[in-house]
């Protein structure tokens, strides 16, 4: 390839990765952190392999643990962000969820799932973010993205 094709060929390569780098960023973003649980979600295998769930289990929203829970995790939104966590919860007892009847919570709880769909940690009081952060961090796959 001549020295003038290369030439005329950098704003099309410029303009390539513009577009890539901005559909990642808008892919990023379509998954907001905070999230409810939808009472008919039977798993959560759209998450597998993207994003470590973090699920909370509650009576209701001003039940205090988890208002305790979602203003500790508030504080934190771009630690967890950047471990890929994203918060679903259910804090409808009534309609009975299908992962409600499965993890069978009594009261508040939260669970926190890995990449590879595991549980990897569940607790019946609020979770300090230094202990979620830390196990995750403390985690194969998050020890090897950080290598």
């Amino acid at each position: 390839m001549s020295m003038p094709h290369l030439y005329l060929n950098i704003p099309v390569l410029l303009l390539t990765f513009c577009l890539m780098l901005a559909a990642s960023t808008a892919q990023a973003t379509q998954t907001p952190l905070f999230q409810s649980l939808s009472p008919k979600a039977a798993d959560l295998n759209q998450y597998r392999w993207h994003n470590r769930p973090l699920v909370i289990f509650a009576p209701s929203k001003t039940d205090p643990a988890y208002v305790e829970q979602m203003a500790m995790l508030e504080k934190h939104k771009s630690e967890l962000a950047e471990r890929e966590i994203i918060v679903l919860s259910d804090t409808s007892p009534n309609e009975n969820g299908t992962l409600r009847k499965q993890l069978n919570p009594k009261g508040f709880e939260v669970v926190l799932v890995g990449k590879d769909g595991g549980m990897k940690l569940r607790e019946t009081t609020p979770l300090s973010t230094e202990v979620l952060l830390s196990t995750i961090d403390r985690m194969p796959m998050r020890q090897a993205r950080l290598d």
